[in-house]
């Protein structure tokens, strides 16, 4: 199970947030627990007081925004990155000013070099890496084709170039902007 997103501005409600999963793991509800869109900050915050480190953070992660500060710091203490929008979905349907992942140029140059598709290549790039990468797709060919990743292996060249797309701009929200007033919403009780 996991925490979706800290809250930054109250971060004493993401703690007791966390500590409910600690106890579903305890009571044996749950198999695992981990967190979503957590930044480095937000998990020293965590690590200081939870008793259970997050098996997974869930970030956003594609060749244009690539956090390796926040991958770097999960890694050091045994915590899984697990990408969303692993080939940049958020690039292209959000507000359009990264640009598509899946017709850069280098990535397709890439593709056409293996005989795959620029979303396989980004797949293949995330897990060369030692992520977990969870694409979406609704359509069953898409969903065929994103696992159609086992049988090429991209160069250290290659993945240096993916990796020099960075350009640091992530699609997503910005994680300090997430706040009980412009993200809040009522539950009621069940």
């Amino acid at each position: 199970m996991i925490l979706h997103q800290a809250l930054p501005s109250e971060f004493a409600k993401t703690l007791e947030a966390y500590r409910a999963l600690e106890t579903l793991l305890a009571d044996g509800k749950v198999r695992a627990i981990g967190v979503s869109n957590f930044m480095v900050d937000h998990l020293s915050r965590l690590l200081d007081r939870a008793t259970v480190v997050p098996a997974v953070n869930q970030i956003e992660v594609h060749p244009y925004f690539a956090q390796p500060e926040v991958q770097d710091f999960g890694a050091e203490h045994g915590i899984l990155t697990q990408a969303w929008s692993p080939i940049g979905g958020i690039t292209f349907y959000r507000d359009g000013s990264h640009g598509s992942t899946l017709a850069d140029p280098v990535i397709g140059e890439i593709a056409t070099t293996h005989g795959k598709t620029p979303a396989q290549v980004m797949l293949r790039w995330g897990m060369q890496h030692g992520r977990s990468v969870i694409p979406k797709s609704t359509k069953p060919s898409r969903i065929a084709e994103n696992i159609n990743v086992f049988d090429f292996e991209l160069s250290a060249d290659e993945i240096t170039a993916i990796d020099g797309l960075d350009t640091g701009r992530r699609g997503g929200p910005e994680p300090d902007a997430i706040t009980l007033e412009t993200f809040g919403r009522e539950i009621p009780e069940a």
